[in-house]
C-alpha cells in the first residue's frame, strides 16, 4: 500500500487462501507503524491476525475493488490461457491470479506481489495510441499479441468496466485511455466525451477528458484523479468503491441504493451536505444524459484513513436505447429505480434538500443541456446523424419527464426551456 503522501509502497499484509474464499491479515510490521492506516476501516480495522468475511463473502470488498474488471480479466485470460473469442467468455481465472498478472499502476493506493520483502512493480511498455488500437482489435478478433502489444496492453488490465481501456502516462498528467469496439453501432466515446463535458457544465465535479484519434477511430481521454503529482513523485490516492462501502458484492449489487449511499454520506464523510448535494445532482444528470449504467462500482470516495471524500464523476456514459421506458443500475427512493425526474424529487429530503432545491437543480441543469448541446457536439466534431441519434433518445428522453412534478421549467417538445 502507498499510505498518504508517500512516494514508495510499504506491504501492508497477507492476502492468503482460505478454502475457496480470501483471507487478509495485516503484517506486524504495518500494525507497528505510526502513519499505518486500515485498508477500509469498516471492513479492515487495523488489529492483528485474520479479520473475519461477511457471510458469503468470498474476498474483501476493498481488495476487490483493486482487481481487474471484465475488460481487463478478458485480456490477462486471452495473454496467460491464450483463450480467444468466444472461448475466452467461458474461462474463468482465480481472483489471486487477477490481482497478481494485472498491471501494478492499479487506480488507488494498492497493489500485490508474491513477494513480502521485494517490490517488483509489472509495468507496461508504453505505446501510441494507434499501437493500442490496434492491439484492442486484435484481442476481440482473438489473434495473438506481439510481446510489445502484449505488454503494453498489460498496463489497463488492472482498470474496471467492461470496454477496452488502457493507462497513458505523460510528463505531466496520467490518463485513462477508452477505445472504440468492433461491436459499437454509435459512436459511443464520443457520447462518453459528450456526457461528460456537459456534466462540467452543469456544475458537477466530473474528471476532465479529452478526444483523440487512433486508425480513424476514436479515443477518449480521461484524467486520472487518483494520482498527485508532486515535484518530481507521483503519490496515490487511496480509494473505495460504493459497493464496498454499501457492504455489497457482485451477487448484491442489485440492491444497491443511493439512499443508502447518501445515509452513509452524512455519516463518514468530509463535507457531507456539499457532497449530497453533488450526488443528488449526478443521479439527476445520470437520468437526463442517458445513463443507466450508475451502477455502484461507478461511484467511488477517497479514503484519508478516517473520512471519505467522493472522487470526481467518472463512467458517464450514456448507454443504448431502443424505447423510453428505462431504469438506473441503483434503486433511487425506496424500492424504485425508474429513470424519471420524479423519482428523484421524491427522494431529495434523503439528500438534505427541499423539494424546492432539488427542482431547482433539475432547473439549472436542463437550461444548461439545451444551451450547451450544439456547442458540445461542435467540440466533439459530431456529425448531424449521431446528434439526431442521440438527441431525445439517449439525452432528454420523453421517459424522464413523465409523471413531471410542478415546478420543472420544460417544455415537453424537448425545443425551448
Amino acid at each position: 500500500m502507498w499510505l498518504p503522501q508517500a512516494d514508495a509502497p510499504v506491504v501492508a499484509g497477507l492476502l492468503s487462501r482460505q478454502g475457496p474464499r480470501l483471507a487478509f491479515h495485516y503484517g506486524r510490521s504495518y500494525l507497528a507503524r505510526k502513519d499505518a492506516i486500515p485498508l477500509y476501516a469498516p471492513e479492515l480495522p487495523l488489529q492483528p491476525g485474520y479479520i473475519p468475511l461477511a457471510p458469503g463473502w468470498n474476498m474483501p470488498g476493498c481488495i476487490r475493488d483493486a482487481s481487474p474488471d471484465a475488460w481487463g480479466r478478458r485480456v490477462l485470460i486471452h495473454r496467460t490461457l491464450g483463450a480467444k473469442g468466444a472461448d475466452a467468455a467461458q474461462v474463468e481465472l482465480d481472483e489471486l491470479t487477477y490481482l497478481l498478472e494485472s498491471g501494478s499502476n492499479r487506480v488507488g493506493a494498492l497493489d500485490f506481489q508474491r513477494s513480502p520483502t521485494h517490490y517488483a512493480p509489472r509495468l507496461a511498455q508504453q505505446a501510441t495510441l494507434v499501437e493500442l488500437q490496434t492491439a484492442v482489435e486484435k484481442i476481440e478478433q482473438g489473434i495473438p499479441l506481439s510481446p510489445d502489444l502484449d505488454q503494453s496492453l498489460l498496463h489497463g488490465t488492472s482498470l474496471g468496466g467492461a470496454r477496452p481501456k488502457v493507462l497513458i502516462d505523460d510528463v505531466d498528467s496520467k490518463f485513462i485511455a477508452k477505445f472504440s469496439t468492433s461491436s459499437d453501432w454509435y459512436n459511443v466515446v464520443k457520447a462518453e466525451f459528450l456526457a461528460m463535458r456537459l456534466a462540467a457544465k452543469v456544475g458537477l465535479d466530473v474528471a476532465p477528458v479529452q478526444l483523440r484519434s487512433a486508425l480513424g477511430k476514436d479515443v477518449l481521454l480521461v484524467e486520472r484523479f487518483d494520482r498527485v503529482r508532486q515535484g518530481s513523485a507521483w503519490h496515490r490516492r487511496a480509494m473505495v468503491s460504493a459497493l464496498t462501502m454499501l457492504e455489497l458484492d457482485e451477487m448484491m449489487a442489485a440492491y444497491a441504493s443511493y439512499e443508502k449511499l447518501a445515509e452513509i454520506i452524512r455519516h463518514r464523510f468530509v463535507n457531507a451536505r456539499e457532497t449530497l448535494r453533488e450526488l443528488f445532482s449526478r443521479l439527476v444528470f445520470n437520468i437526463l444524459c442517458g445513463n443507466t449504467d450508475d451502477h455502484a462500482r461507478n461511484h467511488a470516495a477517497f479514503w484519508d484513513g478516517q473520512r471519505l471524500t467522493l472522487t470526481p464523476a467518472y463512467d458517464i456514459c450514456p448507454q443504448p436505447r431502443v424505447g423510453q421506458q428505462a431504469s438506473q443500475a441503483m434503486l433511487i427512493h425506496g424500492g424504485d429505480r425508474s429513470s424519471q425526474l420524479a423519482t428523484c424529487i421524491a427522494a431529495s429530503s434523503s439528500y438534505l434538500l427541499s423539494r424546492e432545491e432539488g427542482i431547482d437543480i433539475v432547473n439549472r441543469q436542463l437550461e444548461v443541456i439545451m444551451n450547451a448541446w450544439q456547442p458540445t457536439c461542435d467540440e466533439a466534431n459530431l456529425n448531424a446523424v449521431d446528434r439526431a441519434m442521440l438527441w431525445r433518445r439517449q439525452f432528454l428522453n420523453p421517459f424522464a419527464f413523465f409523471n413531471l412534478p410542478e415546478g420543472i421549467r420544460w417544455n415537453l417538445d424537448g425545443q425551448t426551456w
